[in-house]
């Protein structure tokens, strides 16, 4: 078994779920799955103009280390697998539009229940604890920090 992680990162530009799909693509693995969470027009009923997510200093090094953990918290399916497991995570900083990605995961296994189970996990806990917080920006002129509250408190 390898498990290889060739991306954990905090980008100011833009990321794309297609270049982390290929990127995981392997001939050891037969499913990939894959998430992009993408910038929409509106949150709790009010339109979105656009957004803009800042990172605790930590961030990146928080972010590895939840690849890390998602991958312990897995440790007996991995066992159990004996295949090859390929990760690919990146988060965006700085200003984004709607439509924009804002989270790309991708997750390559030998089998479709692991790579979807690390996949979700990994989303998860990013958005639970990667010190980024949101800053969006409202068409009535309104702003609003989302997470600046949340456990994803600076480590």
């Amino acid at each position: 078994m390898s498990i290889e992680i060739l991306a954990a990162q905090l980008s100011a530009e833009p990321i794309f779920v297609d270049v982390a799909v290929a990127a995981v693509e392997a001939p050891g693995c037969g499913a990939v799955v894959s998430f992009s969470g993408v910038v929409r027009n509106h949150d709790g009923g009010k339109d979105v103009l656009e957004l803009g997510y800042s990172a605790h200093p930590s961030a990146e090094r928080v972010l590895a280390e939840v690849v890390d953990g998602v991958l312990r918290a897995h440790g007996s399916e991995l066992d159990a697998g004996g295949s090859n497991i390929r990760i690919w995570a990146a988060h965006r900083i700085g200003p984004l539009r709607i439509g924009d990605a804002a989270l790309v995961c991708a997750v390559a296994t030998a089998h479709r229940q692991l790579a979807f189970s690390i996949c979700a996990a990994l989303v998860d806990r990013i958005k639970d604890e990667v010190p980024i917080w949101k800053e969006q920006f409202f068409a009535d002129g309104s702003v609003e920090w989302v997470g600046a509250g949340s456990s994803a408190a600076p480590r």
